[in-house]
């Protein structure tokens, strides 16, 4: 499972819609309305983001990150990859299926 903020709904679908498209990912959830505090370059920002929560199943992550750099706007997009150890057996082997 991947998460990833962008700065809004269309972003979030234009990135999310292309990774399915190109079978890097298996689906992506778009969680709107996310606020963000966080430092950056010295100074404290509070901005309103999207939240994407991407299932893949492919353990070549550098892919994905490639992909993300050229598609997202940001200079550092956020992009953290965790691990699933458990879930539905019939909804892990549709992720399978359905993924790069």
């Amino acid at each position: 499972m991947v998460f990833m903020t962008a700065p809004d709904e269309a972003k979030a679908a234009e990135i999310a819609r292309t990774l399915v498209e190109e079978r890097m990912i298996a689906c992506a959830n778009i969680v709107p309305a996310v606020r963000s505090i966080y430092r950056w370059e010295g100074k404290i920002a509070d901005e309103r983001e999207v939240l994407v929560v991407m299932k893949i199943t492919s353990d070549d992550f550098k892919a994905i990150e490639a992909r993300v750099r050229v598609l997202h706007p940001a200079q550092v997009p956020e992009l953290i990859k965790l691990e699933v150890s458990d879930g539905l057996p019939e909804y892990l082997q549709w992720v399978l299926a359905s993924g790069g």
